[in-house]
């Protein structure tokens, strides 16, 4: 593969997917401006693993797995636990068919729940991903992944009752 052709094929996908992908680290971390230096972090790692990985046709599931372990590398920086920003859009549509009243709670309540709570409901019930998939996405065992999911789903039904919204 000539480098033209590289860049070609991953600045294709990166337009593409770019969007999608800004959501999925907003819904892990929360923060717009943290979901942006995650993404940024997770595209630099993409190219540089893209020959390996456009080859086999895992572009998707490769980037999906950076934005997970970013995330988690994020938020064991130092400075991440003494700063916390106050500032949230809230204008990235969970469901699309929701109105915006109902995706602004969901969000509010999905950022509520705990971390790793948040990122498997993000990644099983958001992205649809199945538990093997969210397992290995988040380096974690199938059953964790299930009672993680499980939890938080009631937590989240708490929290959105509390609202006077439903799950």
């Amino acid at each position: 593969m000539t480098t033209s052709s590289r860049d070609e094929q991953y600045a294709a996908f990166v337009a593409a997917r770019q969007a999608h992908l800004r959501r999925v680290a907003y819904a892990l971390c929360g923060d717009w401006h943290r979901a942006e230096d995650v993404l940024q972090t997770s595209l630099v790692k993409l190219y540089l693993a893209w020959p390996r990985i456009h080859s086999a046709g895992r572009e998707e599931a490769y980037a999906r797995q950076i934005i997970v372990r970013a995330t988690i590398d994020e938020a064991r920086r130092p400075w991440r636990r003494r700063e916390r920003s106050g500032i949230e859009e809230r204008d990235v549509p969970a469901r699309a068919d929701l109105p915006y009243e109902e995706r602004s709670a969901l969000l509010d309540a999905l950022h509520e729940l705990p971390t790793m709570q948040r990122r498997v409901v993000v990644l099983r019930y958001w992205l649809g991903l199945s538990v093997e998939e969210t397992a290995t996405d988040l380096g974690i065992s199938t059953g964790t992944v299930k009672s993680h999911a499980s939890r938080g789903l009631e937590s989240l039904r708490g929290l959105l009752q509390e609202t006077g919204r439903t799950a």
